[in-house]
């Protein structure tokens, strides 16, 4: 087990104070089938997942959203984002949150090979939690967006999959994807200065910033699934939205996005969708919700 520096264990502790005073008195909404700690690979606690869907009244399936939990590769679980994921579900969605392993400790690919562990899971056992697979959808927030985008390229490249060694479930359908206040070209993050130990964190070897696994925007093409871009004036990546939207524009991907707040409102800030006492935060949900609605 590689040794966790004493700089990310007081990050996660700090990061885990700030969210536990955000959420302090939610709720779990009522009304939802929330089936909890189901083992969906080989590494114990670090693969287990929640499922959230509406209550079932008979055989019924519905549309499936896949979260990637955001926190800098290095911090979050399913535990954060449980909320965030029960409230999507009472959009009329099934929502799977799931826990993946964290950098330092586990390196790159580790968070996108176990997404794809996550996609063979509902693909053998959709029936059992009432999953449409046939209309899946992939959300993440800041570090969370950075593997959705990937992972995304991943499900419609399959030259790119295949440098991975991935092979992707055939009855898995990803329809489109949403990516919330995110950093997209891994190859852009400066491998000195801000920001730098968290990417080196989750690398470990400088090499791997020449893999060809990390040419994510390269591997793009016209089969990348819709696009919603958001984030809210004072997230600290907004100069990231607009192009990476432009970006996929550019490749022929049908690309959304949005910018929310105003630059006076303190809330209008990194991950502001997950505050779920913040009306802006609940608009920016409904609009996620209403674009995956476009391709049901």
């Amino acid at each position: 087990m590689k040794k966790v520096p004493e700089r990310v264990l007081q990050t996660r502790a700090a990061w885990a104070a700030n969210d536990a005073r955000r959420d302090a008195g939610l709720t779990e909404p009522d009304g939802l089938e929330k089936y909890r700690d189901i083992s969906y690979g080989p590494h114990g606690d670090q693969n287990l997942m929640d499922i959230y869907t509406p209550r079932r009244t008979g055989g019924e399936s519905f549309p499936t959203i896949v979260n990637i939990h955001g926190g800098g590769f290095f911090y979050g679980d399913k535990e954060l984002y449980r909320f965030y994921c029960m409230h999507l579900a009472e959009l009329g969605f099934a929502v799977v949150n799931f826990n993946y392993r964290l950098a330092p400790e586990n390196t790159f690919p580790a968070p996108l090979e176990d997404t794809l562990a996550v996609f063979g899971f509902i693909s053998k056992n959709a029936d059992k939690y009432g999953l449409d697979v046939s209309h899946v959808f992939l959300t993440g927030d800041s570090a969370g967006a950075q593997l959705a985008s990937q992972f995304a390229c991943i499900c419609s490249n399959s030259a790119y999959a295949k440098l991975f060694g991935f092979e992707l479930p055939s009855n898995v359908k990803l329809r489109a994807v949403s990516l919330a206040c995110g950093m997209y070209s891994l190859r852009d993050r400066a491998r000195t200065g801000d920001g730098s130990e968290i990417i080196m964190d989750y690398f470990q070897d400088d090499a791997l910033f020449d893999d060809p696994r990390t040419e994510i925007l390269e591997n793009i093409t016209a089969d990348y699934p819709p696009a919603f871009v958001f984030t809210a004036q004072n997230d600290f990546l907004v100069n990231a939205c607009e192009p990476m939207a432009e970006y996929l524009r550019s490749k022929g991907v049908h690309a959304e996005s949005r910018i929310y707040g105003q630059k006076n409102d303190p809330l209008a800030c990194h991950v502001f969708h997950c505050n779920l006492r913040y009306e802006v935060g609940i608009l920016a949900n409904r609009d996620q919700a209403e674009f995956f609605r476009k391709f049901l």
